[in-house]
């Protein structure tokens, strides 16, 4: 059977790590050669010929990430690597996954075409923004659940009178999973966006008086919708309030909003950075990296990654 070797863009190195580590292998030798004019040039120090390749790197701006693993996948390929995995803990640009306007780009799909383009064989990813993703891509893809992640924390917890809320409706069927799994109830937090990253308008759906309320959803950047998700939960009756996150994108003010919040913790997952000049006095990060590293070692060894996922 092929050897395995890990490697990361400069990018997600604090993440690839620990994989590799979780993993049991240390990560790959890999240089990024940059020109005066900020052009990228990567190369692999070490052979990766007949290689199971495995390539991590989140998407995240700026786009010099993507660029960089787009020519790893294409110098991977271009070694004799005998498979390569592209691994993206968080897929950027999945927010844009439709056309709900005249004349917009479908960058989700863009981002697929240019993956499979550049010759990764397989892409690995976890809590996609929409799942109908998976369906852009022409080469198997094996989507990560991070409930598996969160639901151990959400235990140790003891909470009484547990529920759980979405957000927003687009979050109902992954909020509902939590729900499901606790047996609990689950209310729903319905917005009205003018524009992007501005709430005009929110109305719950349910009862939570009494309740310790833990909101759910893949993304958090400004953090507008879920600080304003958490005060009127709070203005409902909740006892206390809390917020799961896979992806902590954390962008503009978010920071400042999330402490000054009514919010008791963020929870979020380390598929990105967060900024260490920033107060992150609310922020709870729990690590992907054995999750990623089981998956990894699964699919090398032609394994199901179904017992993966919660529900299994």
């Amino acid at each position: 059977m092929a050897s395995v070797k890990i490697f990361s863009g400069k990018s997600t190195k604090y993440l690839a790590t620990k994989i590799a580590h979780a993993y049991g292998k240390p990560l790959g030798e890999v240089t990024l050669q940059e020109f005066s004019d900020g052009e990228m040039s990567p190369f692999f120090t070490e052979s990766v010929r007949g290689c199971d390749v495995f390539i991590i790197q989140s998407t995240f701006p700026p786009a010099d990430n993507f660029m960089e693993l787009l020519l790893m996948i294409d110098a991977a390929k271009r070694a004799s690597a005998k498979y390569v995995t592209v691994v993206v803990p968080y897929f950027g640009y999945a927010r844009q996954d439709r056309k709900d306007k005249p004349r917009v780009a479908i960058a989700a799909k863009l981002m697929a075409n240019l993956l499979s383009a550049a010759g990764a064989d397989r892409i690995m990813t976890c809590d996609l923004h929409a799942d109908q993703i998976q369906g852009f891509f022409d080469i198997p893809v094996d989507h990560l659940d991070g409930t598996s992640i969160f639901i151990p924390y959400i235990r140790s917890l003891n909470l009484d009178n547990v529920m759980f809320a979405s957000p927003d409706v687009g979050g109902v069927k992954r909020t509902r999973s939590f729900a499901k799994f606790f047996n609990a109830e689950m209310v729903v937090c319905d917005k009205y966006r003018e524009k992007a990253n501005e709430v005009a308008t929110m109305r719950l759906i349910g009862d939570v008086e009494g309740k310790d309320v833990i909101m759910v959803d893949d993304l958090i950047d400004t953090g507008g919708t879920m600080c304003k998700a958490a005060a009127l939960l709070k203005d409902k009756g909740a006892t206390s309030v809390r917020a799961v996150v896979t992806h902590p994108v954390l962008s503009g003010k978010a920071y400042e909003n999330i402490a000054t919040s009514v919010l008791e913790e963020l929870v979020v997952t380390d598929s990105l950075p967060l900024k260490a000049d920033k107060d992150t006095s609310k922020i709870k990060v729990l690590t992907v990296s054995d999750l990623f590293a089981k998956a990894i070692r699964k699919i090398h060894d032609h394994e199901s990654i179904s017992s993966l996922f919660i529900e299994s």
